[in-house]
């Protein structure tokens, strides 16, 4: 790591913050949250840009990488179809039928996205992306202090998402990867490929934190 970083643990969430975003909708551990609020404000003193988050579902996430990013003076974009992944939709793991709209039978997080981020005062600092990651991925072209990838969970969305936005990754900025499993028991194996293929690309592990995995691209 570049000698400029800041040691994660420097950096305290906010108790209020930190309330909001454990009460927010979602999967991410206390733990692995307070690592990629850390990773954020970490990022903001290693390289210019926003900060962008492959998936947001119902705004978790975004209230711990938001919160950094008010913090830093950054902006946060938060990408999400809101349709729900592949592990979100009905007969999966991880369905939850209270977010299907009645109305046309699909998975809407947006609603409660948006009512997450409202509550923790983030309006003005998290930008939501409400598309589909490749058709938002192949017209962007805004450089990256930080990429959190944590979309679909199958194969082809996960490479897809690896290949599409970890190009915009700064030197000295952060890669951070959810769900990644080495063990095939405990969880699904595409979000530990993508992070097999960033350290074969020239990131570097910085640390991992339960599933939380994260990198940095270094400086040439």
């Amino acid at each position: 790591m570049s000698a400029e970083a800041v040691e994660p643990s420097a950096f305290e969430m906010p108790a209020v913050a930190r309330d909001q975003a454990e009460a927010a909708r979602g999967f991410m551990p206390p733990d692995e949250g307070l690592a990629l609020y850390q990773a954020a404000r970490e990022a903001a003193t290693l390289a210019p840009g926003p900060f962008l988050e492959v998936g947001s579902y119902c705004g978790k996430s975004s209230v711990y990488i938001g919160t950094a990013a008010r913090e830093a003076g950054r902006l946060l974009f938060a990408l999400d179809h809101h349709r729900g992944s592949e592990e979100n939709q009905a007969g999966w793991e991880y369905h939850e039928p209270d977010l299907v709209d009645p109305e046309i039978g699909r998975m809407d997080t947006l609603p409660k996205f948006r009512r997450t981020v409202f509550d923790a005062d983030l309006e003005g600092v998290v930008v939501g992306l409400v598309g589909d990651s490749p058709a938002i991925g192949a017209v962007w072209s805004i450089d990256l202090a930080m990429l959190f990838i944590d979309g679909g969970h199958g194969e082809e969305p996960a490479h897809r998402d690896y290949e599409l936005w970890t190009p915009h990754v700064q030197p000295g900025g952060l890669l951070c990867i959810h769900d990644v499993f080495p063990n095939p028991e405990d969880g699904g194996r595409p979000p530990y490929e993508i992070y097999l293929r960033a350290l074969e690309d020239g990131f570097e592990e910085v640390r991992d934190v339960g599933s939380l995995r994260v990198l940095t691209r270094p400086r040439s």
